[in-house]
């Protein structure tokens, strides 16, 4: 990789084929951080051992999003792409932070409180160290900038308090990373209500042919209030809006205009959304089925990124070793 502004990490969690809440809140930013960035990007399937649900289908939703982000433009000739337990110095490094962390720095973040409403019976000490393997997985590359939405801001500030008490303590080894923060706001599913999710139901994916994507389409919720097609609507309180301000650019003023005037019901709105949603990833399905016609190609590509991360892992985590003085292995 050539010089670049700074160093980017970042991971989600196998959730297979991706959706425009992915798409919109990560991957398209992933894609456009390449230009600019040294980019090191990974599938972060321990994180996704917390809740020890649909374990099993851990490796194909690997594939399946491994797939959808190259396609979407990852390209594994400037990024390193690869899988988190494939770099098995993450773990020792997570190790390490986990003794220099007070329990009472993971107990209070809001997303660990939320956690444990929802799985009260399964508070493991992953679901409570998982913002300090997190931060192994930033410091393990150097990175200097994350991109994150606003609300994982409290786990990256979690995680500079950890490095900045680790570089107390042993040296100024680690490096403090930076908040990049997306700039699109939470894409809300075809319900409206909540944030698109798979486990809800209320998502599109990237990879859906035409027609799927009209029928999850023209089941989305507009204004409540505009109960009849003559009635002028409110396009600031309608989801379908919303979307078409990223998929509709060329056309969204007079959207908004013949929706407050009427002149455009919300059969048609969705219409309009549903062409424009399926021409916009036209080039990404073509793409993507190109890849799939290639399996192993995939797993290549996740398999090389891992060589490179592990040869960036293995001398950080030596630095880190040696600064805090542990035995040398001879």
């Amino acid at each position: 990789m050539g010089a670049k502004k700074g160093r980017v990490v970042s991971g989600a969690r196998p959730t297979g084929r991706q959706h425009l809440g992915n798409y919109l809140g990560a991957i398209r930013n992933y894609v456009a951080l390449q230009e600019d960035y040294e980019c090191i990007y990974f599938v972060a399937d321990l994180h996704a051992l917390t809740t020890l649900k649909d374990t099993d289908k851990i490796r194909e939703w690997t594939y399946e999003m491994a797939l959808d982000w190259l396609a979407a433009g990852i390209d594994p000739e400037k990024t390193i792409l690869f899988i988190q337990s494939h770099t098995p110095q993450v773990s020792e490094l997570h190790t390490i932070l986990s003794m220099l962390t007070p329990l009472g720095w993971l107990t209070r973040l809001p997303t660990f409180k939320e956690k444990v409403r929802q799985q009260p019976d399964n508070v493991n000490y992953g679901l409570v160290g998982y913002p300090v393997l997190m931060t192994a997985d930033i410091v393990l590359y150097k990175a200097d900038t994350v991109p994150v939405g606003r609300d994982q801001a409290p786990h990256l500030e979690l995680a500079r308090e950890i490095v900045r008490r680790f570089n107390y303590h042993f040296g100024e080894v680690l490096v403090e990373p930076q908040a990049k923060y997306t700039d699109f706001p939470k894409v809300l599913g075809i319900d409206g209500q909540q944030k698109m999710s798979k486990s809800l139901n209320n998502h599109i994916e990237i990879a859906a042919e035409p027609e799927e994507i009209r029928e999850r389409v023209m089941r989305m919720v507009t204004d409540p209030q505009r109960t009849h097609r003559h009635i002028p609507g409110r396009p600031e309180v309608c989801n379908v809006f919303t979307f078409h301000g990223f998929f509709s650019p060329d056309d969204v003023e007079q959207i908004e205009q013949d929706c407050r005037t009427a002149r455009i019901g919300c059969v048609d709105c969705k219409r309009l959304l549903a062409q424009n949603i399926a021409d916009y990833f036209a080039p990404f399905r073509e793409r993507r089925a190109a890849l799939a016609a290639e399996p192993d190609h995939i797993w290549d590509v996740l398999a090389d990124g891992a060589r490179r991360a592990t040869a960036i892992a293995s001398q950080v985590l030596a630095e880190v070793k040696e600064a805090i003085g542990l035995p040398p292995v001879r």
